[in-house]
């Protein structure tokens, strides 16, 4: 047996395996990268708004420590007021950065895998509640790999920072020799140029993993030859049925054609692939009808049994194609066809009266009533 139909993955994962599998929340992602998106924005946000930063906390800052405000001493009642505004002062400050952080972690959630709500991921599984899967998550292939992931992650932004901080340690150094104001700016400047080395590394990093989640996803999907087939057997039907089912429609059309055929007054053919049967009913005020119509074997069956009943046939091939496509069994002709047909049934009718088979149009006048 060939490679494949043993059960060997070895097939990508169709567009309905992933959809389903989206479905059930299991999508490539990273949260890394989210994170360290997240970080990159609260670092700019701190980065922009220094000055308003620094001067916010120091107000608060001042405000706790100033003592001339407590001329009664320090007491709960009083440390109340000034506890409230230095919250109030730090929640001002952060808040908006918290938000700006969490709206662009949204949005490279967004990025990675589309709008997606499912509640299937958190529902309950007594599969999650085993021991041994969460053994095999912790020490198998997949949590060692996050393990020696996130150590190499560590040890590179470690050394990074080392690095960065053994570069500055002359500045570090004159910080005794500044003002408060001014130390605090420098430590603040060392600090979110620290940060964005740090997340800079930290989004390079992630991306790496992104595309590691994106293998992964699509080798944890992976189909064999097998599953392929079933998959295209439920959507497409099982081909055994349709076989039966295509061939029970034939039937039925060469039995409509066997019986309507011998009606017909005329057939109006093109050689190669169509033939349409037409009937009139002079007693009626209607137009000719199409009785049956066919195209390839139909049309051949149709010939067929027309020769056999010395039904009239004519080659008309322009006239028989609008005929196949525009007019259903059993309609009327369009009214752009009757005078096409009229001459056909016409000079059918001429044809047949002279070999003497007028039985057939006893009832008949050279120009139909209808048309």
């Amino acid at each position: 047996m060939p490679e494949g139909e043993l059960g060997e993955r070895t097939e990508k994962p169709t567009a309905r395996k992933l959809t389903q599998a989206r479905t059930k929340g299991q999508v490539p992602k990273s949260t890394d990268l989210g994170g360290a998106v997240m970080l990159l924005a609260a670092t700019l946000m701190v980065a922009m708004g220094g000055w308003w930063i620094h001067e916010g906390f120091l107000a608060a800052m001042i405000t706790l420590l100033d003592m001339s405000r407590f001329e009664g001493g320090v007491t709960t009642a009083s440390l109340g007021p000034s506890f409230k505004f230095a919250m109030a002062q730090a929640a001002m400050i952060m808040v908006p950065i918290l938000l700006a952080a969490f709206l662009v972690a949204y949005l490279s959630q967004v990025v990675q895998v589309g709008f997606l709500f499912t509640l299937k991921p958190i529902q309950p599984k007594l599969s999650n509640l085993s021991p041994l899967s969460g053994l095999k998550k912790i020490f198998g292939i997949r949590g060692q790999v996050k393990t020696i992931t996130a150590t190499a992650k560590l040890i590179v932004m470690v050394a990074v920072a080392v690095v960065a901080i053994k570069v500055r340690l002359s500045a570090l150094a004159a910080l005794p020799f500044l003002s408060a104001r001014q130390a605090l700016r420098v430590v603040a400047q060392m600090g979110v140029e620290l940060a964005l080395i740090l997340v800079l590394l930290l989004i390079f990093i992630a991306l790496f993993d992104y595309l590691y989640q994106r293998w992964q996803h699509t080798r944890d999907l992976m189909m064999t030859k097998q599953e392929i087939k079933d998959e295209r057997r439920s959507m497409e039907g099982d081909p055994q049925l349709k076989g039966r089912r295509f061939k029970m429609y034939q039937e039925i059309v060469m039995q409509q054609i066997t019986a309507a055929v011998p009606k017909a007054d005329v057939i109006v053919n093109n050689p190669e692939h169509f033939s349409v049967a037409i009937a009139y009913d002079t007693e009626g005020l209607g137009a000719p009808r199409v009785v049956a119509k066919g195209v390839d074997f139909a049309a051949m069956r149709i010939r067929h049994v027309a020769a056999l009943h010395d039904v009239p046939m004519v080659v008309r091939p322009p006239l028989a194609r609008a005929l196949y496509r525009g007019t259903e069994v059993g309609d009327e002709i369009a009214p752009e066809h009757y005078e096409a047909v009229a001459e056909i049934l016409a000079y059918v009718y001429q044809i047949d009266q002279r070999a003497g088979r007028s039985e057939r149009f006893a009832n008949r006048t050279p120009q139909p009533a209808g048309v």
